[in-house]
């Protein structure tokens, strides 16, 4: 097999665009669901070296989106992670590698986006692996994020849906950044490029993957959201009017007030990432109260995804067979 090549990025970031973009040009099994193996699996079931964890693991993968989508056999593929599994990253290893060997293809794609606090690890369990990180405005990261109620704020700030996915997006985008900076094999890059500049970074990723990406091959096959974009907004889709960069322009989207209280919470990650903010200002001063809720929202971020990890708390809250997301 080639080395894997995994896809991270703040939800709504354009992981599945990209993942689709790389299933049209050939050589990659087709898998259009995620693992979810670090951030869902592992925490609910435990340490896979152990029998018993496995076991229980098994009897719930076998009913979840992710085998229907993988193809296989549940009886070997079952008798091949009983025997051969002794981790998290071995059970994905094991399906991927199958389900490539199945397509007739060897290089297999893991695109969970939350996949970013793990990436030290995943580049342990998988030392040749690539890793590609993309990065979105945040301000359109945090319009889809607040249009499909995956923003999540604290229960008693339920109106700040908008600004809780802003910060949430600057959270995970830091720790992304932060890890990968301690990475060979890592690669960043941006939303908008692949948008304005797709055959120029497609040939970035072709040089940093070793793999061909065709620009008139990915055309023909179009698949997925090449094809059809996903998006949070169908009406523009059907309007004909589908423009997924600079959203947050619109004031029919954000209205002025919030779109400058989400600026003064995360303008100054934007701006230090190339993104320019409304009226090409500064970054604007931070008031305690916005200072308040940064330090408050990053502690609760931390925290969580400390709890998700070390804690029952995905046991408890989470069906794996029920989490997995079609693309």
């Amino acid at each position: 097999m080639k080395p894997p090549v995994f896809l991270v990025g703040c939800p709504r970031s354009g992981t599945s665009y990209l993942y689709h973009l790389l299933l049209s040009a050939g050589g990659f099994a087709e898998f259009r669901t995620q693992m979810n193996v670090f951030d869902v699996l592992e925490p609910i079931y435990g340490d896979l070296s152990r029998a018993e964890n496995k076991n229980r693991m098994m009897n719930a993968w076998l009913k979840s989106k992710a085998f229907v989508a993988s193809g296989l056999n549940a009886g070997e593929i079952r008798a091949k992670v009983l025997s051969e599994c002794h981790g998290a990253g071995d059970f994905l290893r094991i399906v991927m590698e199958e389900v490539a060997r199945k397509q007739g293809v060897d290089r297999w794609i893991d695109s969970t986006p939350t996949n970013i606090p793990h990436l030290l690890r995943i580049k342990k369990d998988f030392p040749d692996a690539r890793i590609i990180h993309i990065i979105r405005d945040g301000r359109d990261v945090s319009l889809s994020l607040d249009k499909r109620g995956w923003s999540r704020p604290l229960p008693w700030e339920r109106d700040k849906g908008l600004m809780a996915a802003g910060l949430y997006w600057e959270w995970i985008v830091r720790k992304g950044r932060k890890l990968g900076s301690m990475l060979p094999d890592y690669l960043e890059i941006t939303y908008e490029d692949l948008v304005h500049e797709l055959p120029e970074t497609l040939q970035t990723i072709s040089v940093f993957l070793q793999h061909d990406l065709d620009y008139a091959r990915i055309q023909k096959t179009s698949l997925g959201s090449v094809k059809t974009p996903l998006t949070s907004f169908q009406e523009e889709l059907e309007a004909h009017q589908f423009s997924p960069v600079g959203r947050w322009k619109n004031r029919d989207k954000v209205s002025p007030e919030r779109l400058a209280m989400l600026e003064s919470l995360v303008g100054g990650y934007l701006n230090e990432l190339g993104y320019v903010l409304s009226g090409n200002q500064a970054p604007p001063h931070q008031s305690p109260a916005v200072k308040r809720m940064r330090l408050l929202y990053r502690g609760y971020y931390e925290c969580k995804q400390w709890a998700k990890v070390n804690t029952p708390l995905s046991r408890l809250l989470v069906d794996y067979s029920a989490v997995l997301i079609d693309k």
